[in-house]
This record gives C-alpha cells, sequence and structure tokens, in this order.
C-alpha cells in the first residue's frame, strides 16, 4: 500500500513537529505545504524535504495530496477542514479541533458523506500511557478527587506585555487559553472519566479581554475534578487523580511525561517514564492513529466522543463567561 501523502497547513513549531512526527510513522509521507506567503512556505519546505509548496487553498486541495494537517489559527480550523473534507481529503485537525461542539458535529457529518476520516490531533488521548493510568486507577481504591494541572507560560507573553499583540494573544483569532491550554486537561478528564453532572468556571482576563488563564470545577457526585490552565504563567505541579488509598500523579498533560502510583500504605509503582526526546515526541501516536483510521483498522468513534465531550464543555464556560471572550471567540 502506498504512503499517505499529506499536505500540511500552517508553518508554524507544531507544524515543524508534526513533520518530524510523520518521518517516524510508517504509511504517510510530508508532500506539499500552503502558506499565505512563497517565501514562508519555501522556508518550511526546505527544513522538510517538502517538494511542493502552494498559496492558493484551491490548488493546494485540487493537487494529488491524500490527506492534510492544519495548524492554522483555530478560528480557521472549521473553515479549512470542511473546504478538505468537501475536496475529498482526509483531516488531521490539530487541537482544538474547531472552536464549538456545532462545529465539529457539522464537520464529521460532512466527512462521513464523503467517506473521509475527520480526527482531532490530540496527544493525550491517542498516547498509550493514558490506558497505563486508566488501568490504574482501581488500585488506588474508591475515586475522590482529580486535578488536571496545565500551566505553560506563553513565548509570546513578553511582547505582549510590551504592547504588541501577536495571534496567540489575539482573542478574535480563538485562542483563548482554555482552548490552547485548557483543553489538554479537559479532554483527558473527559476521556477518563466522562461527562460531569455539572461544572463551575472561573477565568482571567488581559486588557484586551483575551482570556488568559483560568479554572474548572466538574462535579461527577461522589468526586469531583478541577482543571487549571494558563497562557500567563507556569506550574511545576503535576496532575493528580486521588482515592481513598493512594493517588497517581501525572506530568505534563501533552506529553505523558511521567506516571507514578503512590499509596497509602507507602508503597510506589512508577508507571512510565523517561520513553522518548524531542519535542515532536509522543505525536506519533497520533499520526499513527490517523493512518491506520485512514485504511479503515481504526475506529474514530471513541475519538469523536472525547472531542465532542471536550467542545460541549468549553461551550458551557463560555457561556458562563460570554462577557469575558465569546464575542471575541466567535466574531
Amino acid at each position: 500500500m502506498e504512503d499517505l501523502k499529506l499536505g500540511i497547513i500552517g508553518t508554524n513549531f507544531v507544524s515543524d513537529w508534526l513533520c518530524d512526527a510523520v518521518k517516524e510513522t510508517d504509511g504517510i509521507e510530508n508532500s506539499a505545504v500552503y502558506s499565505r506567503t512563497h517565501e514562508k512556505g519555501s522556508e518550511f519546505a526546505a527544513k522538510h524535504g517538502i517538494g511542493c509548496i502552494y498559496t492558493d487553498m484551491d490548488e493546494f486541495l485540487c493537487s494529488d495530496i491524500d490527506a492534510v494537517y492544519i495548524a492554522s489559527p483555530n478560528k480557521f480550523h472549521y473553515e479549512y477542514a470542511m473546504k478538505a473534507v468537501k475536496a475529498g481529503k482526509h483531516v488531521l485537525l490539530e487541537k482544538p479541533a474547531t472552536l464549538t461542539r456545532d462545529e465539529f458535529m457539522s464537520l464529521t457529518k460532512s466527512a462521513r458523506e464523503k467517506g473521509v476520516v475527520v480526527l482531532e490531533a490530540m496527544r493525550p488521548v491517542h498516547d498509550p500511557a493514558l490506558e497505563m493510568i486508566r488501568e490504574a486507577i482501581p488500585k488506588i481504591g474508591t475515586l475522590r478527587r482529580a486535578v488536571f494541572d496545565f500551566c505553560q507560560y506563553s513565548s509570546r507573553y513578553d511582547r505582549f506585555k510590551k504592547g504588541e499583540i501577536l495571534n496567540a494573544f489575539t482573542p478574535s483569532l480563538g485562542n483563548a487559553a482554555v482552548m490552547d491550554i485548557g483543553v489538554y486537561a479537559v479532554e483527558v478528564c473527559v476521556a477518563l472519566f466522562g461527562m460531569p453532572k455539572d461544572i463551575f468556571a472561573r477565568s482571567v482576563k488581559l486588557s484586551n479581554g483575551f482570556e488568559g488563564m483560568g479554572s474548572v470545577f466538574f462535579d461527577y457526585g461522589d468526586f469531583q475534578a478541577e482543571v487549571v490552565y494558563s497562557k500567563i504563567t507556569d506550574s511545576f505541579n503535576p496532575s493528580v487523580i486521588t482515592g481513598e488509598d493512594g493517588y497517581i500523579s501525572i506530568g505534563k498533560l501533552s506529553m505523558m511525561e511521567y506516571a507514578d502510583v503512590k499509596m497509602r500504605n507507602g508503597s510506589e509503582e512508577k508507571l512510565f517514564r523517561d520513553r522518548f526526546s524531542g519535542s515532536s515526541a509522543n505525536m506519533v501516536y497520533e499520526v499513527g492513529d490517523f493512518v491506520k483510521a485512514v485504511r479503515g483498522e481504526l475506529d474514530v468513534k471513541k475519538y469523536h466522543e472525547y472531542t465532542e465531550g471536550t467542545l460541549k464543555i468549553i461551550d458551557e464556560i463560555r457561556n458562563l463567561f460570554r462577557s469575558v471572550f465569546l464575542s471575541h471567540l466567535l466574531s
């Protein structure tokens, strides 16, 4: 079977990582890149050994590529993905897949009608490390609390504080902290525990109305969960799942750096750690699952359910703080 020819939309550092992961994955190759400027497209193509460069979206989608990876600003995910689907291309869509649950439902409906695959590129849910954590949860006894902590100081925030507003802090592009950072923690929570009965949220907005950080409380009835996220602070706290008999600590959710089980009786178990190096790291798992899905070897249903549930929660967060960033996000 021939390798899937992948076209790249977006020439940022995340696309660099994805291209590196593709090179480590059988059955797929970096084949083309779309950029609004030929200069940026050429620079990106040279870096990754890509032969075809396009500055016209229609020409790009009419080329002989089989699939598209989209890492544009969040606001354009739905628009670009729908164009690709209608052109008969499979789509690997950087998180968050779309801005709203309704957009994602519309996109997957069109994908089914066209017979193509749409998959969100959400690292942790494709990483086998998450299943190791799931299997370890019964060891810690009756579950009572989970805190998923993912705070990552943006490399663009210093420039924001000097008055330069880049894409990462532009509200109209849908890059709020809950979309760029919080989405990891929310989706891991949904993947492990399903949908909560209720949520309660608080967020902090910057001077231009941009949501810089926040936290969400999840009510599961007999246990509680909390998501803490930020683009304007760092945190060195692990995420922790706590039961009556012990707890599981998890390092950096996006990378699934490590997981340890520690029991009240003093026993400890290291589930995993030091699995790989390099920024692309566990992106190989989402790329591998994408290839399997396109070949009909993997059912994407559960991943769609994770994405839908996460976006439904984010929709509810927006409704709670409509005055903070909803008008910007959906403008």
